[in-house]
């Protein structure tokens, strides 16, 4: 469960830090904020997307230091 909630995290940062720095540039330059949020959007979706294989990993790692057997998918 550690190594999940340790991923979880970082995706969370990742998507917490594209909006934060997605609002400081959409309030440097007000007249293209509509452009800035709209490419925000599409990282942080790229952000989440990159998150599940390392996600899944440690799901698994954490499955199998609950139960003791390595996963027979590999």
């Amino acid at each position: 469960m550690k190594r999940t909630l340790f991923e979880l995290l970082h995706i969370a940062a990742g998507l917490v830090g594209t909006a934060l720095l997605a609002s400081a540039a959409a309030w440097g330059v007000p007249r293209s904020a509509g452009a800035i949020w709209d490419v925000a959007y599409v990282v942080m979706a790229v952000v989440a997307f990159m998150g599940i294989r390392p996600l899944r990993l440690a799901w698994r790692a954490d499955q199998e230091s609950k139960t003791g057997q390595p996963s027979a998918n590999g």
